[in-house]
């Protein structure tokens, strides 16, 4: 089992009190599978999937990804995990905007100690970059960003991608273009792949569908 969640657990305090965000969420994810994690604003997406990536904390239960379980690790253990492991794609993009579009592409593989620039050529090519790997972010549309932020994730070979709303700034034919490009990238590393999106035309595209509620999966 790649990826092991068992009751989850995440409180978050307000001036109006403890809001309880995640209410004993479970589930699991093997090596080659896909899920799709939906539900309203607000009932703990974003936040089971910060807690998947080591990137926020959580209260009770257990993450445990490859056998590593994150809650009896610091935060350079969680980090180095996050590294070996885990790609993340956010949408936001968090692309660095002094390095361009070609050094975005390897940065996380550099850090992972797996750049290989075979396949970070392999990569751009498949998304379609090869011509646009010298210049910086800022000269890049938003569908060519996010092309980018996905190649800088499938660089590093994660054995988990953990992708928030990868396509909720994108117009309907980019964002395809771009789930496109994702799920071939996902299969062709054997990764797994756990997705937040708010489209169900979206989710149905993957292997299976976990819909959050009032932080509870319904």
């Amino acid at each position: 089992m790649l990826l092991d969640v068992d009751g989850l657990t995440k409180t978050f305090a307000t001036a109006e009190g403890p809001v309880a965000v995640l209410r004993g969420v479970s589930f699991a994810l093997d090596a080659g599978q896909s899920l799709a994690l939906t539900g309203e604003s607000g009932s703990g997406k974003s936040t089971l999937l910060h807690c998947v990536a080591g990137l926020e904390p959580f209260d009770g239960g257990a993450v445990r990804i490859g056998g590593a379980d994150l809650a009896g690790m610091g935060e350079a253990a969680r980090a180095a995990l996050r590294r070996r492991t885990v790609g993340l794609v956010f949408q936001q993009f968090n692309l660095i905007p002094s390095l361009t579009a070609g050094a975005n592409l390897a940065f996380q593989a550099r850090l992972a100690g797996r750049h290989d620039p075979a396949f970070c050529a392999h990569l751009a090519a498949r998304l379609g970059l090869s011509g646009l790997l010298d210049r910086y972010p800022e000269q890049l549309s938003g569908g060519q960003q996010q092309r980018v932020a996905i190649g800088r994730a499938l660089a590093a070979r994660p054995a988990l991608l953990l992708a928030d709303e990868p396509t909720g700034n994108l117009d309907e034919t980019t964002g395809d273009a771009v789930m496109d490009l994702l799920l071939d990238g996902v299969a062709e590393a054997g990764a797994a792949l756990l997705m937040v999106t708010h489209s169900m035309r979206l989710a149905a595209r993957l292997g299976g569908r976990l819909h959050l509620a009032q932080g509870r999966i319904a």
